[in-house]
Order: structure tokens, then sequence, then C-alpha cells
């Protein structure tokens, strides 16, 4: 079932599957709730399964002004709020894993257990370097325009305001990442755009973390081993953690 939601000056957009314990679904930036066809979209076998799509992306429109990580983060405050009403279970992919970590900074009694998957806190965590003046792939602009109430015409009004956007932030750090209080599931590719240094800064800052590191895949690891990444997703969402029988850093 898809609809739309005004969340203050924001028409959102979102889609809801499946039943249970609600989960909301952040997508990348420049994408939509497509991140998670065919992938973490089964996970409304188990859950209530939310996918929104953020101002100016997806179905979503544009509104007046910039984009950045913070409003977005208020608008998926807004959401949860007007939505779910209470707390649930947040999952954010690239871009969304930054909007779902300040979420759950802001507002922790929104959330349940957190999902960051190869997603940066600092904005220098990126193994390249995001310039914002290069040409955006041709296939990333048809899809923009084949489902954008804006038109394909507003394209490069957004992407502006997403390139001042990824050079803006995230700049939180490792002692900021002490006040998440979910249980929270730190994935990545082992060849992700996110450096595997950074990843580890991430699951050590955070005191309730979990790590995983899927092989053989990149910053697209939910398309190239969906099986598997929806494995360990709905494992840690459904599941306790069970007790470790050599535990070193969750002994303490």
């Amino acid at each position: 079932m898809a609809e739309y939601i005004e969340i203050g000056a924001v028409r959102t957009w979102y889609d809801e599957q499946g039943g249970g314990e609600p989960v909301a679904l952040l997508h990348g930036g420049f994408s939509d709730s497509q991140d998670f066809h065919g992938n973490l979209d089964a996970l409304a076998d188990d859950l209530r399964v939310l996918s929104p799509e953020r101002r100016g992306h997806g179905h979503t429109p544009d509104v007046a002004g910039p984009i950045t990580l913070e409003l977005m983060a208020d608008d998926m405050i807004g959401f949860l709020s007007a939505v779910v009403g209470g707390p649930a279970h947040l999952v954010g992919y690239s871009d969304g894993a930054a909007v779902a970590l300040l979420v759950a900074l802001r507002r922790p009694d929104l959330v349940r257990r957190l999902v960051l998957v190869s997603g940066v806190f600092h904005r220098d965590g990126f193994a390249v370097a995001f310039d914002g003046d290069g040409e955006m792939p041709q296939d990333v602009i048809d899809a923009y325009g084949a489902v954008s109430p804006d038109g394909v015409e507003h394209f490069p009004v957004v992407a502006e305001k997403m390139a001042h956007c990824a050079a803006a932030g995230p700049m939180l750090t490792t002692a900021d990442l002490g006040g998440v209080r979910s249980r929270t599931l730190v994935m990545t590719g082992d060849d992700d755009l996110v450096t595997l240094e950074h990843t580890l800064d991430l699951y050590r800052g955070v005191a309730e973390s979990e790590l995983a590191v899927v092989p053989g895949t990149s910053h697209l690891l939910l398309t190239e081993k969906p099986a598997v990444c929806t494995g360990i997703v709905r494992d840690f969402l459904t599941r306790d953690p069970v007790p470790t029988m050599l535990p070193l850093r969750r002994s303490e």
C-alpha cells in the first residue's frame, strides 16, 4: 500500500507492507525505496515495513530551500511520530544511514533497533571524495524522472542541493556516537565506498553494537548479495542477541 502523508512542508510518499513490529527503511542519496526491492523488502514476511522516500527523492517532491541531513532527520522524526506513533526499528543505507543515526541521537525514544548499512558518521569516512563536479549517470537521472512529481527537468536542482549536502556532512565525532542508546548493527561490504577503518570506528563508538562485513561485496552489497544481507538484518531485528562464549569487547 503506497500513499502520501504531509510531514510539515513535505508531502512524503511511503509504501507499507507486512505486519508486526514496525521497521522504517531509509534509502540512499539520489535514489528511492527501490534500493530495497529484491532484498530488505522481504522483511515484510516478519515485520511491518515502511519505506518512506525523502524530500526531493523518488515520489516525494522537492521543497524550497536546501536538502540537509539534519532536515531529513527532522522529516523522519515527523514521519515516525505521525505514521508509527512510537518507536520503530530503523534501517538506513548509505545517506539513509546518516539520517537514521541522527534520528537515533536526537530522538532515542523513537528508535528500537538500529541498522546502519554502508554509512558514515563523518564525511571523511568515504574512500573517495565527492566534489559534485562529475556528470551524474544517465540511469540515475532517468530513474528520478520516471517517478518524481517535479519532472526530470528538476533533477539539476536536486543534484546541486545534494552536492551541498554531501559537502556539509555528516560531521559527527566518535564521542558523539556514545549517545546512541539502541542496540545497533553496523554492516558494510568488504570493498565498500566507506573505508573499513571508518566502519570500525563507528562499530567501536556505539556501545551496544554488532558488526557484519559481507565478503565479496561493494557499496551495492544489498543488490550483490541480497539473501545474505537480508538474512543478517532479519536475524538482528527479530532475534535477541545470543550469549557469546568468549567475549572481549562485550565482557566489559
